[in-house]
């Protein structure tokens, strides 16, 4: 095993706790503390991780000198200043997406990054997920023959997701919506396994209200010259369904819940990793593991600021 690396958690919503829940697991990941500015996340990450330091401000967790890698969890309005405030002190920068909420902000960013001594990557989660790197296997051994289309389909009975209920920036269209939150990955995944992708054809609908985020989307694109169309909404009873399928001459691969894969040859979808009982949480370690292997300078599939 190799040497243990000293993270700072900024941000303790539900991203947040999952990084206090799951990095202690992958083994070379050691929390020194972490920031919240709302005293309620802190006291609660507080009683349900008793092991946890909150400390008084994020200066003072990113300067500590037992801080390796800064985690940056925090709405996307906030993710520029914390990460400068990494660089300068030096530190390597795993960070949520998106960069931030104006593009040229998020490009000087990226720029910013380009030129730190340290490794600056991006938690797209499908990154390290095995669906990817099962349906990269597919592709490149050309067990789908041509590629026909892909879709994105998104549903969700209530926006933010409840689990996601405090973090309120999310319901707002300046930071949040589901097009930011959740169909980037899907649009990340595209790009990594099939090219450059392109907007043809969009359209959203917003409330009256002037500030919630969007309620509908449909969109043409392309990646890669491969037709992907996507839709979704928000509202009403129901299950939620986030799901992306590639359509192959051969044999097609369906993502549900974000993870579970599943694939067909014929008719009928077979599920491709039936004996992983939690695709989530495979997902998330071996999305940890990666992170690990970027830290050593080992080869990995993270993306930098520049892709994200």
């Amino acid at each position: 095993m190799g040497d243990r690396y000293g993270v700072a958690i900024l941000g303790l919503g539900a991203i947040g706790r999952r990084m206090l829940a799951n990095m202690p697991r992958q083994g070379r990941l050691e929390i020194v503390g972490a920031f919240d500015l709302s005293e309620d996340a802190a006291r609660s990450a507080k009683r349900d991780f008793e092991w946890l330091r909150i400390f008084d401000s994020a200066d003072a967790l990113i300067a500590s000198d037992q801080v390796d890698l800064v985690y940056i969890g925090v709405p996307p309005k906030a993710h520029a200043a914390y990460a400068h405030a990494a660089m300068a002190t030096g530190k390597f920068i795993f960070c949520e997406k998106p960069l931030g909420i104006d593009l040229d902000e998020s490009r000087q960013l990226a720029d910013a990054t380009e030129t730190h001594s340290k490794l600056s990557v991006v938690n797209l989660s499908l990154a390290g997920a095995r669906a990817t790197s099962e349906i990269r296997s597919a592709l490149q051994a050309g067990e789908m023959g041509r590629i026909l289309g892909a879709e994105i389909k998104l549903h969700f009975s209530k926006w933010p997701r409840p689990f996601q209920e405090q973090a309120e920036w999310l319901a707002g269209r300046d930071q949040g919506g589901f097009s930011r939150e959740v169909a980037t990955h899907f649009f990340y995944m595209l790009e990594n396994l099939l090219g450059p992708g392109s907007i043809e054809q969009s359209f959203i609908r917003l409330p009256d209200d002037g500030k919630s985020a969007e309620t509908h989307l449909v969109a043409s694109m392309s990646f890669g010259a491969i037709p992907m169309s996507i839709t979704g909404s928000v509202g009403g009873v129901g299950p939620d369904i986030v799901e992306c399928i590639f359509w192959g001459e051969r044999k097609s691969f369906r993502t549900t819940d974000f993870y579970r894969l599943w694939y067909s040859e014929i008719e009928n979808w077979q599920e491709r990793f039936p004996e992983i009982e939690n695709p989530a949480l495979d997902a998330y370690m071996s999305q940890l593991d990666e992170l690990v292997r970027a830290l050593d300078g080992k080869t990995h599939v993270l993306p930098d600021f520049r892709t994200a």
